[in-house]
């Protein structure tokens, strides 16, 4: 599978609810970037991630564009996070259902034919704004 469509089939999987699936294109030693936090190593650390964000938000992305460089080692994504906080995640606003649409992006490495790493940046001040509104 190329880059592109590797891409492509993780964020299908995502918007499908299916994270196990995703689990599938990620690498073994993955290094997930998490915007504002750490680094979470490992596919146990990323489906514990995914658990986490199934519970507390409802997200659908639309609008993804997918770069690759020619190697097929880089990628970047952009694309928009139409979601729904469901469940109040601690140190941040309480949850009430409260819809919110932003701009977001990530950049992955590829390795082995595998999703190594995956950086995601959002901006947490205007999701903050749209939820407490």
């Amino acid at each position: 599978m190329d880059t592109k469509a590797l891409i492509a089939a993780y964020y299908d999987a995502f918007n499908a609810g299916r994270t196990d699936e995703m689990l599938t294109y990620l690498h073994d030693e993955v290094e997930h970037h998490v915007n504002e936090g750490g680094i979470r190593r490992g596919k146990d650390m990323f489906a514990e991630f995914n658990a986490h964000m199934t519970t507390s938000y409802k997200e659908n992305l639309t609008d993804i564009v997918i770069f690759a460089n020619e190697a097929g080692d880089r990628a970047a994504a952009e694309f928009v996070v139409n979601g729904t906080y469901l469940k109040t995640d601690e140190g941040l606003p309480e949850a009430a259902g409260q819809t919110y649409r932003l701009p977001a992006g990530t950049f992955f490495t590829i390795r082995d034919g595998k999703i190594a790493r995956v950086t995601t940046y959002y901006n947490l001040n205007e999701w903050t704004r749209q939820v407490v509104g």
